[in-house]
């Protein structure tokens, strides 16, 4: 277990440099730096960059001049996902020696066409939060000379977890539900978890060391995070996380999932839709408090 050593509270802002900050990102470092200020705690600043390949340090720098534009300062130093993989691969080897997780094989073709056969038969293939598909189960099953079999023959392959054998040992460990602690602008309270609905989630994937659910959850408890503040599109995941804190024996944050921000579509702002980023805004004679405004705050 990795201990909270300091109580206070502590908070991060916890982008990914894969692209430049938008209003919806301006919306979660203010919310993050007024909380973290109104508590008398610190804020931290972590760059998700798993992806080693979409993160790049030019992005990461244009994050780092947005965030002073903006006025939001967070205690040294920043932690880099890329620097801790050694860190993310323990925790991993430990869930598969426990027999907590697979090698799975499919590919999204595959599992596309399974999806497609079993749905034009008119059935119903369950879906998570997010309306993907879940993972087909049978390889939970598969003999072990089979999968060291295709390991050794180089086949790609994700680590999942074994939704049904984690739940199963998590009920065997513990009285009650599994629950977290919400104050955000959605539900408030106890939430129950709910992580079969998201199936046997990917914690390590073929082309990236870890995956957000493991990375973010280890990172949030080595950096004693007492209070993750993010987006209301994080809500649901934070079943897969609760999950993962207590198969790990790590502490449980409090969350707070704000508002998003959306475009005139309706659509949650984003990186990969174009919307306008804040160099932009700034490049044009903004100035934080037009951000600030501008985000509702």
């Amino acid at each position: 277990m990795i201990p909270i050593i300091c109580q206070e509270p502590i908070l991060r802002f916890a982008p990914s440099p894969n692209g430049r900050l938008h209003l919806g990102h301006a919306l979660s470092a203010m919310t993050n730096a007024d909380m973290a200020k109104a508590m008398h705690g610190r804020l931290l600043l972590r760059m998700e960059d798993i992806d080693v390949l979409r993160c790049t340090p030019d992005f990461e720098r244009s994050i780092l001049e947005d965030l002073h534009w903006l006025a939001i300062d967070w205690q040294q130093p920043v932690r880099r996902q890329s620097e801790h993989f050694a860190f993310y691969r323990a925790a991993l080897d430990e869930l598969i020696a426990r027999e907590l997780v697979y090698p799975a094989f499919l590919t999204r073709g595959e599992v596309k066409a399974k999806v497609a056969a079993v749905e034009d038969r008119g059935e119903i293939w369950r879906r998570d939060p997010d309306g993907a598909p879940l993972y087909p189960t049978e390889e939970r099953h598969l003999d072990p000379s089979t999968r060291q079999q295709r390991i050794a023959a180089a086949d790609r392959y994700a680590w999942r977890l074994n939704m049904d054998k984690a739940l199963a040992e998590i009920r065997s460990a513990q009285a009650g539900a599994l629950c977290w602690s919400e104050t955000g602008d959605g539900e408030k309270g106890q939430i129950v978890a709910d992580p079969a609905a998201w199936g046997d989630v990917v914690l390590w994937r073929s082309d990236a060391p870890s995956s957000y659910h493991l990375s973010v959850t280890l990172d949030d408890a080595a950096q004693g995070i007492t209070h993750v503040v993010r987006g209301l599109d994080l809500y649901h995941a934070t079943s897969v996380h609760r999950l993962l804190q207590a198969l790990l024996g790590l502490p449980a944050p409090t969350y707070h999932h704000h508002r998003l921000l959306l475009g005139p579509d309706g659509r949650k702002l984003s990186k990969s839709n174009g919307d306008t980023a804040l160099s932009t805004l700034r490049e044009g004679g903004a100035i934080s408090a037009d951000i600030r405004r501008l985000v509702g705050l």
